[in-house]
């Protein structure tokens, strides 16, 4: 017991101080930047398919209904990692990136019969990126340049506490509790070549901290004695923050700040009502297809703007709704286990597939302009390994490491300034992430006959 409560304090440090996914895309400056697939290892491979799937020995945290299902004599260790490779094109602009993360930790337990809880933490968003316009001519000279550059950091994490609980057979109930930490951090700056000329740069941030709670449901219908149904579902409850946000406006001469005016802005966020539903397939215990329905009302949440007025030839920093899409995401998945008990140690091994269409939430466009909607398509691949003893009496409790792969295509639609037409920012990324899943046995006693 002391090396577990060991192991989980080692664990949440690690993943506080990395949780955030390795990124480096233009795009997660717009709203609380890209938002993190609330995934693990067992269904990155397949899509993120989650609202259906209950078992025992893979801890669920998209729908906490599924957490009666741990039994008395087990306790789940979850961690995952993931590594990528993205590439971003605008017009004839192409950049390519690495990036590498710690991504989540769980672990589940039994609490009392037909009740499971787990605890752990996860990234919600994620924001960094760094680039530059080229140097243009100013209008009526011929020497002097001018140069726009970009760059921001931070994003959402979020430490949870769970329980599920299964009243009845043919459901199960379940709540998230977590709270939600984090910031954003946007400069924007203008420089010119010539040395004398003033320079001005425009800096955004945000300290964000709040709770969320969400509640899950499955209803399971057998359909025979091998086969059944799962039918899942999780609702969120959007409510106001009560955190600032914070514009700073600086001129400059050379490194020196000249001027500097800050506006502030009082309870300048909301977070969006959300809904999932799901159903999952099972044959025996070889085979889960599932299929969910996500839905996320952000149009109607505040966020901070900056308001032109051309005739006055004046800015305000505001906060309001409209400045955000409501998301949508559909997703179908599919897992099959030869057989859990085989000697053959391939049988053993569970394969994935899946994939995924969304809506992005964040706008690229806020003058309206544009009508068509950035969206994201994914598609996915996995294995899961059993690994450590092959005693019959252990193989369903046996630690196991998830690989799997996924690429990702995003398309953004912007308005050209210089052209006045629409165009794309399109992002594609080749990602490996790898979960392992430790099983322990709690008050496990041999009998002898």
């Amino acid at each position: 017991m002391r090396k577990n409560i060991f192991a989980i304090i080692l664990a949440f440090v690690a993943v506080t101080v990395n949780a955030q996914n390795g990124i480096n895309s233009p795009y997660s400056r717009y709203g609380f930047g890209l938002q993190s697939e609330r995934a693990m290892g067992f269904n990155k491979g397949m899509g993120g398919v989650a609202q259906g799937f209950r078992n025992g020995h893979q801890i669920n945290v998209a729908n906490p209904a599924s957490y009666s299902e741990v039994d008395s004599l087990t306790a789940l260790f979850d961690m995952g990692i993931s590594l990528q490779n993205g590439n971003f094109k605008m017009g004839n602009l192409q950049q390519n990136a690495k990036n590498s993360s710690l991504d989540y930790f769980a672990y589940q337990f039994r609490a009392a019969k037909n009740v499971g809880m787990t605890l752990g933490i996860l990234p919600v968003t994620n924001i960094k990126y760094n680039f530059a316009s080229s140097s243009e001519s100013l209008e009526g000279t011929e020497d002097v340049t001018s140069t726009y550059s970009f760059s921001g950091d931070g994003g959402l994490r979020e430490v949870f506490l769970g329980a599920g609980w299964r009243p009845f057979k043919p459901i199960s109930i379940g709540f998230n509790v977590s709270y939600l930490w984090g910031e954003y951090n946007h400069k924007m700056s203008m420089a010119f070549s010539q040395s004398s000329a003033f320079s001005m740069a425009r800096i955004y941030s945000a300290d964000i901290s709040t709770y969320n709670v969400q509640g899950g449901i499955q209803y399971i219908q057998p359909i025979n004695k091998k086969d059944k149904i799962v039918i899942g579902a999780t609702a969120t409850l959007g409510h106001n923050l009560a955190n600032k946000a914070y514009r700073q406006t600086q001129t400059l001469n050379s490194s020196t700040i000249e001027t500097s005016t800050s506006d502030t802005i009082k309870n300048a966020f909301r977070l969006p009502h959300s809904i999932a539903v799901g159903a999952t397939y099972y044959n025996s215990n070889k085979l889960r297809i599932g299929a969910d329905i996500e839905y996320q009302k952000w149009s109607t949440c505040k966020f901070p703007v900056q308001e032109t007025s051309i005739s006055t030839n004046t800015d305000k920093y505001v906060s309001k709704p409209g400045q955000l899409n409501n998301k949508i995401k559909y997703a179908l998945g599919l897992d099959y286990l030869p057989n859990s008990l085989s000697n053959s140690y391939f049988s053993r091994c569970t394969y994935k597939v899946g994939s995924y269409y969304s809506q992005s939430y964040a706008k690229a466009d806020l003058s309206g302009t544009i009508k068509d909607k950035p969206y994201e398509l994914g598609v996915s691949a996995g294995i899961t390994f059993p690994i450590g003893n092959a005693n019959i009496y252990f193989k369903q409790n046996q630690p196991k490491i998830n690989v799997a792969f996924q690429w990702v295509h995003t398309n953004i639609p912007y308005l050209n300034s210089a052209t006045m037409r629409q165009s794309a920012l399109t992002e594609n990324y080749l990602k490996l992430c790898i979960g392992v899943t430790f099983s322990d046995r709690w008050f496990y006693k041999w009998k002898a006959q």
